[in-house]
């Protein structure tokens, strides 16, 4: 699988198929057991290489929304983890929005995680991996538990952000939604 810098590729498969493992190799947060591979020009099996060039967004099982937590308290955490404790004071609530407004998300910042639906918090997880300004960042099963419009609407907002210049590589069950908006689509068998 080759994705060019900046572009949208879609990872479809079936449970099992290697979806999660794959992205999880690509994020440097699982070495690969055989084979060889490259993310950014950097060997996968240089975990911590990777993971400063790489960010997961929502992987089920790995990273997660709190559901107790709002949309801001989960993009303030993000930002105070990022930019260490003297960040939390300045232009807060400007740099949220920003994160926010990057992934495309426009939800009440009051907001429970628990109360977005499902493609909300797919860009809430995407929000939170882009404050880290990656090069490329990993989404998981961002078609679950949506319609086929919902999801088309989804891809095409992954599509702009990168279209922004960041790599996105996002997993999938149906590649057809994705059809025309996804400059790559990888199915694993």
């Amino acid at each position: 699988m080759d994705v060019p810098a900046g572009t949208l590729a879609a990872v479809s498969g079936i449970a099992g198929s290697g979806r999660t493992a794959l992205l999880l190799a690509l994020g440097g947060r699982m070495k690969p057991a055989a084979g060889t591979g490259t993310v950014g020009g950097l060997a996968l099996d240089d975990l911590r290489a990777v993971q400063r060039i790489a960010a997961l967004g929502i992987v089920p099982g790995v990273t997660g929304l709190d559901p107790a937590l709002t949309v801001r308290e989960h993009v303030r955490e993000a930002l105070a983890l990022h930019e260490g404790i003297l960040g939390r004071f300045r232009g807060r609530n400007a740099r949220m929005r920003a994160a926010l407004d990057r992934a495309g998300l426009d939800a009440d910042p009051r907001t429970l995680a628990e109360d977005l639906d499902p493609d909300e918090a797919q860009l809430l997880g995407a929000a939170l991996a882009l404050v880290g300004a990656p090069r490329v960042l990993l989404l998981d099963d961002v078609d679950e538990g949506l319609p086929a419009d919902r999801q088309r609407a989804l891809w095409r907002r992954l599509r702009a952000i990168a279209d922004s210049g960041v790599t996105v590589i996002a997993t999938c069950h149906d590649p057809a939604p994705a059809m025309g908006i996804a400059q790559t689509v990888v199915h694993l068998s």
